[in-house]
């Protein structure tokens, strides 16, 4: 069942995705080569609580980190670690969720280390296109799949596929609410869009196939054939005059 906001709790999950974007800002500052992922971890975390949040993932179904960092063929939930050393070319993403009087804000950016091929630039940047591309579908009247059909339509016209193991999601009280929200799928389809939907907007996107595999440590989720994935995601509500991304400042 989809949970409409009131106006007042939507600025209570914007006050946690504020939160979200800073450290998300601050993150983008710190990435660089000869940096590891837990260094950018520990600071995720001291940043939250300093601006009065919690960490969204930290403990939750038994994930052990604040950030959640995923390199290169990494899709989803790589684990920070001192022994994971951003290299020049790399790209990295970066997925990150507060929580400020129990609502919760959820964001990701992927970022270059240094500079990095052409290739992995583009996979960058359409995947930040089928993005906004999402969100401007967000629209109250639209169907949930519009939303989906646009991130879709985006990613396989420059050549890419997306990810269909993982999907975006409501937001608001939990980190995952109903609806479930796939990349993919038919236009006109799916329930109504009503202002107060929430929802965690997050195309993933691969150079290759969609195909994913979760690795030893029951989190990593890797790309199946060793391409390159990217992640971008805001928190967006559908508001009456159009979507407002709560995770943009």
């Amino acid at each position: 069942m989809v949970i409409l906001k009131s106006l007042q709790e939507i600025e209570k999950i914007r006050e946690a995705c504020l939160i979200v974007a800073d450290a998300l800002t601050g993150l983008r500052e710190m990435v660089r080569p000869g940096v590891n992922t837990q260094g950018l971890d520990e600071f995720a975390e001291k940043f939250i609580r300093a601006a009065g949040g919690i960490p969204a993932f930290k403990g939750y179904r038994g994930y052990p980190k604040t950030l959640c960092t995923s390199l290169n063929e990494q899709v989803v939930h790589g684990i920070p670690s001192r022994d994971v050393v951003l290299k020049e070319g790399d790209i990295i993403s970066l997925d990150l969720g507060v929580i400020v009087d129990g609502f919760y804000g959820d964001a990701a950016v992927t970022l270059p280390v240094g500079t990095i091929s052409p290739e992995a630039e583009r996979l960058s940047r359409v995947t930040e296109e089928a993005l906004s591309r999402g969100i401007a579908a967000a629209r109250v009247g639209n169907r949930l799949y519009d939303i989906s059909y646009a991130i879709q339509a985006t990613a396989e016209a420059n050549g890419f596929s997306v990810v269909r193991d993982f999907v975006g999601h409501g937001i608001g009280r939990s980190l995952h609410e109903d609806p479930q929200l796939p990349n993919f799928g038919e236009p006109g389809r799916g329930p109504r869009l009503k202002a107060g939907t929430v929802l965690a907007i997050e195309p993933m996107v691969n150079r290759g196939g969609s195909a994913t595999v979760v690795k030893e440590d029951n989190w990593t989720a890797v790309t199946a054939d060793g391409s390159l994935s990217a992640h971008f995601e805001h928190t967006v509500a559908v508001m009456p005059d159009g979507p407002w991304v709560l995770t943009k400042r």
